[in-house]
């Protein structure tokens, strides 16, 4: 097995950072093609761990193992598949959930969403997209899915010198279906949503809101609430679930508005739900001027900050919608602000939000603080696996 010959700065790999840089390598010693697993070790202090090594991207190494013999084989695979699995069990999901969510997981630029008898996977990086076929074969030993469906359109592939692609991986399948969130254990009633999985964002469905949608229920009844940004509904639908008395939801996509629409029937709720195609900021400095109010405003929008290069002006985007919100907002009224993007940090957000809470005269009463469900787990030794910050405020 060849090596990588690295200089580990403050020993951040060997304390557990998955990603090796290539302005980190030293030199190569050996033979190594991309995709392959390499030995990896600090030219100062010995010995790290194995990668899955790629020379055209700008992560050249992603740490997959910390044991040098340990192969990394089929069994490996079905090893870390099996225990992502049972940490998801643990914590009651069995039915829709992330099942694996990459570094976290020890899977490196793998990630499985399960949506009832579904399977979505993304292998977004070289070395794990070389053991797709044998991550299928496991998969589908494990969980006896109804179809397996790859969404490796994404951009981030290119980078690892990989195409997009997309398509079903076993079936033929109905790549529609409806997923449910936040059910009542026997009860059967909770909220419905529409995915298409060959279709849809991302892998088909954003599943890693669903604690966050349940901790609104408390500031919901008889409540006047606006959901901005709602994409397909989702803190929109729970809001009407919970005792709304209107809701009404606001997207720049009439895609999104339209399935909105659609999972608003599929509950029942389409008499207190609507929603409504307009440019988000254009909306809420048309409202804020026109001195319109609601009881609650959520902001969940789309990643502001996809690099560190775009964090400022992405800062000066929450602030913005922030502001614009706590100003149609009365006394008491709650805020629902949310960031997934990874480059906005938890304290940064909370500055922000902050700031914009001056600039509107208001103070702000924290009552709810959420982030990503653990099966979305966090990896202290990796920060970029912490992305999703929500914060309900009351605006006093």
């Amino acid at each position: 097995m060849a090596r990588l010959i690295i200089q580990d700065t403050h020993d951040r790999v060997r304390k557990g950072h998955p990603w090796v840089f290539d302005n980190q390598v030293l030199r190569v010693d050996g033979s190594a093609r991309p995709g392959d697993a390499v030995q990896v070790f600090d030219a100062e202090r010995g010995p790290i761990g194995q990668a899955l090594y790629n020379p055209r991207s700008r992560i050249i190494a992603r740490m997959i193992e910390r044991s040098l013999d340990r192969a990394i084989d089929e069994d490996f695979l079905r090893e870390r598949l099996i225990a992502a699995w049972t940490h998801r069990q643990r914590y009651g999901y069995d039915r829709s959930a992330r099942m694996v969510f990459g570094e976290a997981d020890g899977l490196p630029g793998l990630v499985v969403d399960k949506f009832d008898d579904v399977l979505v996977i993304q292998t977004l990086a070289l070395g794990m997209d070389r053991m797709k076929p044998g991550i299928v074969t496991i998969l589908n030993e494990i969980f006896q899915p109804r179809g397996i469906y790859e969404r490796n359109d994404v951009p981030v592939r290119e980078k690892e010198g990989l195409e997009q692609v997309r398509g079903a991986l076993s079936g033929p399948f109905e790549t529609t279906l409806l997923v449910e969130e936040n059910w009542p254990p026997g009860a059967g009633n909770g909220v419905r949503f529409a995915v298409d999985v060959a279709k849809g964002q991302k892998t088909g469905h954003f599943l890693d809101q669903v604690a966050n949608h349940a901790a609104i229920r408390p500031f919901c009844d008889g409540a006047r609430v606006l959901d901005l940004f709602t994409h397909t509904g989702g803190f929109a639908l729970h809001a009407a679930k919970y005792g709304a008395a209107e809701v009404l939801g606001v997207d720049i996509s009439e895609e999104a508005c339209s399935q909105a629409r659609t999972n608003a029937t599929i509950n029942g709720l389409e008499d207190r739900c609507s929603f409504r195609t307009e440019n988000v900021f254009d909306f809420l400095t048309a409202a804020s001027r026109r001195g319109m109010q609601w009881d609650m405003i959520v902001l969940d929008p789309p990643a502001f900050a996809k690099s560190r290069a775009a964090l400022d002006k992405a800062q000066r985007g929450y602030k913005e919608i922030a502001l614009r919100a706590m100003k149609c907002l009365p006394p008491g009224g709650t805020l629902v602000t949310c960031s997934c993007s990874q480059h906005m940090t938890p304290e940064l957000f909370r500055r922000t939000t902050e700031a914009a809470a001056n600039d509107a005269h208001r103070q702000l009463r924290e009552v709810y603080h959420g982030t990503q469900p653990p099966d979305h787990p966090v990896l202290w030794s990796f920060p970029e696996s912490l992305y999703l910050k929500c914060y309900m405020l009351q605006a006093l």
